[in-house]
C-alpha cells in the first residue's frame, strides 16, 4: 500500500515536471516570436527613417541647385556678366585641356589651339545660342 502512494507521487511529480517544462518550452517560443517581431518592426522603420532622409536630402539638395542656377542666370544679366561667363568659360577649358595632358600618354586637340580668342569666341557662342533656346 505504500509503495503504491510511493508510486502515485512519483508519477504525479513526473507528470507536473513534465509540464512545467513543456510550459517553459511555450514561453520561452512565445518570447522568441514576440522578440522577432519586435526586430522586424525596428528595421522596418529604420529602413522608412532612412529612405525619408534620403529623400529630404535630395529634395534640398535640388532645391539649392535650382536656387543656384537662378542667382547665376541673374549674374549673368547683371553688366559685366557675360564677360565672366567668358573668363569662366575660357579658364575650364584651359584647365580640361591641362588635366588631359596630365592623365593621358596622348590627347587630341583642336588644329587651331594657338588661337585661344577664337576657342573661346566659338564656346561663347555655343552659351549664347543655348540662351536662344
Amino acid at each position: 500500500m505504500q509503495a503504491q502512494i510511493t508510486a502515485e507521487r512519483e508519477k504525479r511529480a513526473l507528470i507536473a515536471a513534465s509540464e512545467g517544462r513543456r510550459q517553459e518550452q511555450i514561453n520561452i517560443a512565445s518570447g522568441e516570436r514576440e522578440a522577432s517581431i519586435a526586430r522586424s518592426e525596428g528595421e522596418k522603420q529604420a529602413s522608412i527613417n532612412r529612405a525619408q532622409g534620403q529623400a529630404t536630402a535630395i529634395v534640398a539638395l535640388a532645391q539649392a541647385n535650382a536656387e543656384a542656377l537662378r542667382q547665376v542666370g541673374a549674374a549673368i544679366r547683371e553688366p559685366g556678366g557675360a564677360d565672366a561667363v567668358n573668363l569662366k568659360v575660357a579658364e575650364q577649358y584651359v584647365g580640361a585641356f591641362a588635366h588631359l595632358a596630365k592623365a593621358n600618354n596622348s590627347i587630341i586637340v583642336p588644329a587651331n589651339l594657338g588661337d585661344m580668342s577664337g576657342l573661346i569666341a566659338t564656346a561663347m557662342q555655343v552659351v549664347k545660342t543655348q540662351k536662344t533656346l
